[in-house]
């Protein structure tokens, strides 16, 4: 039954981690056109303690990196992060313009409909453990992702 749970979480872009106790919404990905190599993956990320969003990876990806986007002065700046902090009971929106997992060196067309499986890594108190989430890819024209810039 549990099993059957998880996998109805999944197939609806939410997750549960056991020990992070982290719930994960609305996850999706950025479709792509044939020859783009780079994409962003966004979905909202609550822990009940607090905890870090330590790294990521992805079959679809070559490497995958959590980034922030930041204004700085007049400049837009986007670059990778070592940690996002997940502070206990707060949502984290990873969205467009702002903090994202990035999926580089893309092995395929991220095609609107289908599923990218995502492992997040999870630091809390001083462990680490990685959650699996299933992210749906929405057209590359989504008006959500519109603030996201290419690499």
């Amino acid at each position: 039954m549990r099993s059957l749970l998880l996998a109805t979480l999944l197939a609806l872009g939410a997750a549960s981690a056991g020990a992070a106790d982290l719930k994960i919404e609305g996850a999706w990905v950025r479709g792509t056109t044939p020859s783009q190599k780079a994409t962003g993956a966004f979905m909202t990320l609550t822990s009940t303690g607090d905890a870090a969003l330590v790294g990521a990876a992805s079959p679809v990806a070559g490497k995958v990196e959590i980034h922030e986007m930041k204004m700085v002065g007049d400049t837009m700046k986007m670059g990778a992060i070592a940690k996002l902090p997940l502070p206990a009971g707060k949502p984290v929106e990873l969205k467009p313009g702002s903090y994202h997992v990035m999926l580089l060196d893309l092995k395929k067309e991220m095609k609107e409909g289908s599923k990218v499986p995502l492992t997040l890594e999870i630091e809390t108190g001083g462990k680490r453990e990685q959650v699996a989430v299933e992210a749906e890819v929405r057209p590359l024209g989504d008006a959500s992702a519109h603030k996201h810039m290419q690499h």
